[in-house]
Order: C-alpha cells, then sequence, then structure tokens
C-alpha cells in the first residue's frame, strides 16, 4: 500500500470515528429507547440503548465503499452479498429485540436464517487442519462446523455484553489485531471492514466506559459477534490474505471459554439454559465486589494477550497452529476455578 492509500485510509477511519461520536450524542439526548433496570441489571438507573447501531452504520459506510470504489478490495460478489445481507439481517432483527425485547427463541430463529444465508452464498468452512492428521476436508460436516461456529460466536459475543465496555472494548481491541494481522498477510477486503468496526466501536466507547451514558444493545453485541465470526472464514478461505482460521476464535477464546463453561455448567444442574441470568464467570466476577472497570479492563489485557498469541498463529505452519490455544486454556480454567470458588463462599451460586 502506498503512503498516499495509507493516509486515505486513515483520513477515513478517523471520519468514521467522528461521524460515530456525533450519533451517539444524538441517541443520548434524543431516543428515548430506556434499559430500565431490573433484577438482573448492573446499572441503576434508566440508560439509553441501541448504541450499537453507530457500529452498524460505520460498518455499513465501510461496505459501501468497498463496493463502489473498491475494485481491487472486493471478494467475490455472491460472498460480498452474502455476507451484507446476513449482517444486515442480523442487526434488523436484534434491533426489533431491542425495542420489543422478545424472547430467546425469536432472535435465534432470526440467527439461524442470517446463518443459512452466509452458507447458501457459499461461505462455508470446507477444510481444517488438525494435529497429526494435517488438511482434512469437511464435506458436509463443514456446513455443520459453520453453522454452530457462527451461531456459536453470535451468541456467546451478546451474552458477554453485560457490563460497561465489555463489548465494545474486545471488538476494539480484537478488531485492531485482526485488521493489523490480515492487513500483514495481503488482505483487501477483511482490513477495511475491520477497521469500519474499529471506528464504530470507538466512538461508542467514548460514552459506555468507563460511565456509561449509553448501552450497545444486542443490535451491536449481536452483530458483532456476527460480523466477527463471518470475517473470521471469510479471511481464511475467501480474502487474499488467507489468515488462518484459527486466529478469530484466540482473538476472542476468553468470550468463547466464558459462555461455553456457563452453559456446561448450567446444563449439568438442569437449569434453564435459555432463561437470563447472572451467573457468567466475568457476571459472578464483579458481584464479587469488583469494578465494571476492573472486570471489563481484566477482559481487555486478556484479549491484548490474545491477540500477541494469535500473532505467534499466523507464523506456524498447518496443524500445529492449535496448541497455541493450550496456554490459555488453562488461563482460563484457572480463572473460572478461582470464580467459582469464590462465588460459592459469597453464596452467589
Amino acid at each position: 500500500m502506498t503512503k498516499y492509500a495509507l493516509l486515505t485510509h486513515t483520513l477515513f477511519g478517523l471520519c468514521l470515528f467522528v461521524l460515530s461520536c456525533f450519533i451517539c450524542l444524538i441517541m443520548i439526548r434524543y431516543v428515548r429507547v430506556l434499559d430500565i433496570p431490573n433484577s438482573r441489571s448492573s446499572h441503576d438507573r434508566p440508560i439509553p440503548k441501541s448504541g450499537g447501531i453507530v457500529i452498524v452504520i460505520t460498518f455499513l459506510i465501510g461496505v459501501a465503499a468497498i463496493y463502489l470504489v473498491g475494485d481491487d478490495t472486493m471478494i467475490k460478489q455472491k460472498y460480498f452479498f452474502g455476507f451484507l445481507f446476513s449482517s444486515l439481517l442480523i442487526a434488523g432483527i436484534s434491533l426489533y429485540d431491542d425495542l420489543t425485547e422478545k424472547p430467546f427463541l425469536f432472535k435465534l430463529v432470526g440467527q439461524i436464517i442470517a446463518t443459512g444465508v452466509v452458507m447458501g452464498s457459499g461461505l462455508v468452512i470446507h477444510e481444517l487442519a488438525l494435529p497429526w492428521v494435517g488438511p482434512v476436508q469437511l464435506g458436509v460436516a463443514g456446513y455443520v462446523i459453520t453453522f454452530i461456529w457462527i451461531i456459536g460466536l453470535t451468541n456467546a459475543y451478546n451474552f458477554m455484553d453485560g457490563l460497561n465496555g465489555m463489548a465494545a472494548g474486545p471488538a476494539i481491541i480484537s478488531g485492531l489485531f485482526f485488521c493489523f494481522l490480515s492487513f500483514s498477510q495481503g488482505s483487501t477486503f477483511v482490513y477495511i471492514i475491520c477497521y469500519t468496526l474499529i471506528a464504530g466501536a470507538l466512538g461508542f466507547m467514548v460514552f459506555n466506559f468507563p460511565r456509561a451514558h449509553l448501552f450497545m444493545g444486542d443490535v451491536g453485541s449481536a452483530f458483532l459477534g456476527f460480523v466477527f465470526a463471518t470475517l473470521g472464514i471469510i479471511a481464511a478461505l475467501y480474502d487474499h490474505s488467507h489468515t488462518s482460521l484459527f486466529v478469530m476464535p484466540l482473538l476472542l477464546f476468553n468470550y468463547i471459554y466464558d459462555t461455553a463453561f456457563t452453559f456446561v455448567r448450567r446444563l449439568l444442574r438442569h437449569e434453564n439454559v435459555f432463561a437470563a441470568h447472572r451467573t457468567h464467570l466475568y457476571q459472578l466476577f464483579n458481584q464479587l465486589g469488583h469494578s465494571h472497570v476492573r472486570v471489563s479492563g481484566f477482559h481487555f489485557c486478556v484479549c491484548i494477550a490474545q491477540g500477541i498469541g494469535a500473532g505467534y498463529i499466523i507464523h506456524i505452519q498447518g496443524s500445529q497452529r492449535v496448541f497455541i490455544f493450550i496456554p490459555f486454556l488453562i488461563f482460563q480454567i484457572v480463572y473460572s476455578v478461582v470464580i467459582m470458588r469464590k462465588a460459592k463462599k459469597a453464596n452467589l451460586i
């Protein structure tokens, strides 16, 4: 990339950030869609929600720029429109849920339809590199893995949006790492989408952390999870960069682990896994007396460490990449043991 092109992209990103801040200010002042505190809330006053709209808007502007002037950056049109329409579908369904508070099943059906659009356009994981085996052609199993990955990360990201900065902070950090790593490997599409998401999330973060004047809502958190999941597939298989498929799961590993751990624990306790609750590890961490800033800051640091780990992944060949997850898994296991023991002593669970 030339210096002129780099300057153009930087200025474009800054303009998106300013636009994001401006829209957030308008929403805080004029939008009366409020998050009213209840028994599961971690706030004590009504706060405007659905601030994630700003991230969707910056994303759309970035996508429009690619389509109108970025001929060299485009992926195949069927992939492009599949990605665009499915992302907008997730955003629309999530916004409707923010406004009407529909049951989880409603959101899940919408997510299934959006994921079907993605896979129908051809964005499918068709190959995985496994330890001691090497590259494996997945065939029909690829559709199952793609479905679980997209639905899983969409909901994991949504479930983890419960404290100030918990959704926007990792979006900025993970987005920066993914932007840099994919760009360093020759990305022409993914890195632009990444910095439009970063600009939107950064503008929102100004008004959400450390003190929240605006909440993201499902329209932001579910949208981010869905887009990151789909971008991971595009970057690995359909963008010029061919960034490892393991990069995105590692960048958001703390979110994936917390959601999976909480789901399995509640399932083993015969609880309704679809019912709202406050027993995610990060929520228990907060209820143990630690502030929003401390809990979110902890996860920011974990995301940075995971980003550094992801930097190593791209320099490792083939199936050996999966071993990078081991130290992060050990850390998460220790973290969960500590939180669970303290939560039991405090009668939180």
